[in-house]
């Protein structure tokens, strides 16, 4: 398997035969996942730390869940009952949990670059569960691995990305991978949560949903970021449905077997019809939960093999 990341800081470092891999080993913990008994010992005498210093239900759930399926020692980090919140730097931090010597350290962080300041202090493997409006890689190989099992391939495909791109870290990791597999990206949102020279992205951007979503075979709704949003960016959450809300009449400028996702939590009637978002004939967003956890185990496997060769090359030069 070709993989030679030490960390997965996000998609931009990632070359196409790398996502591959990812993509192919996280199908066969598809299957484990899926049997009576789900364990593994890929992981077996590591320790995974998860620490989020943003909330995320399911995300930190999800990589709980495949760090314990490939049995891993698991520690979640109270970000909120932590020295952090007394005063100690990000830098303190990851000195202090370095000289706990874990394996893989699991890191969500509000601002953008944190991910990559900890992953340059710490012996550890470390993986990006989100940094600002920086990148969430598993999310965008999540949503890749959704694609592949629902379509038959992650090249040459529409995918329209739809609502606040602006803000979206999910929707940036997203450009960048299917961008990798060639596939046709457009962007359909208010040009108020557009960034600024989005165009330079090589995509197709657009204000109007239905033309966007014209001929698409992945409809792709994000969340509005509230948390992000220090200003007027829509002028209220009824007339953003109007215009940007996923429902029946706009997927049907969609191909007919254009598949709907949303990474979660969804705004049932903002981004999306709530009964469109359960239409098990169109929508993946639970596939997309289940394929999180593969994903990350497949990830958290690659990371843990490439830091179990690193250390025995050191060992080997020691020798010497």
């Amino acid at each position: 398997m070709t993989f030679r990341a030490r960390h997965l800081l996000g998609i931009e470092h990632l070359a196409p035969l790398e996502i591959t891999t990812v993509l192919d080993l996280a199908d066969r913990y598809v299957d484990l996942n899926r049997r009576t008994v789900k364990q593994s010992d890929v992981l077996a005498g590591m320790t995974q730390i998860n620490m989020f210093f943003e909330n995320s239900t399911r995300t930190q759930a999800s990589f709980e869940l495949a760090g314990k399926r490939l049995g891993a020692d698991v520690m979640n980090m109270s970000v909120a009952q932590s020295s952090v919140k007394k005063g100690e730097t990000l830098i303190d931090t990851a000195m202090t949990l370095n000289a706990m010597h874990p394996d893989l350290l699991v890191v969500r962080h509000g601002a953008s670059g944190a991910v990559n300041l900890l992953a340059s202090k710490v012996n550890c493997a470390v993986l990006n569960a989100g940094d600002g409006r920086h990148e969430h890689p598993t999310q965008a190989l999540l949503d890749a691995l959704t694609i592949r099992r629902a379509k038959g391939r992650i090249q040459r495909l529409t995918v329209a990305i739809c609502g606040d791109i602006a803000h979206s870290r999910v929707a940036r990791s997203n450009l960048i991978l299917l961008g990798k597999m060639e596939n046709r990206i457009r962007l359909i949102g208010p040009p108020t949560l557009m960034p600024a020279g989005i165009g330079e992205f090589g995509v197709e951007v657009y204000d109007d949903m239905k033309k966007g979503l014209e001929g698409a075979d992945v409809v792709m709704m994000l969340r509005l970021q509230k948390e992000r949003m220090d200003g007027g960016f829509i002028p209220s959450e009824r007339e953003y449905y109007h215009r940007y809300g996923l429902d029946a009449d706009k997927l049907s400028h969609a191909k007919p077997d254009a598949i709907v996702m949303h990474p979660g939590p969804m705004n049932r009637g903002v981004e999306i019809d709530g009964d469109l978002a359960d239409d098990i004939n169109r929508s993946v967003i639970q596939d997309q939960v289940e394929m999180g956890v593969a994903v990350r185990m497949a990830c958290m496997d690659l990371l843990a093999r490439n830091l179990r060769a690193e250390r025995g090359r050191k060992i080997a030069g020691e020798m010497v």
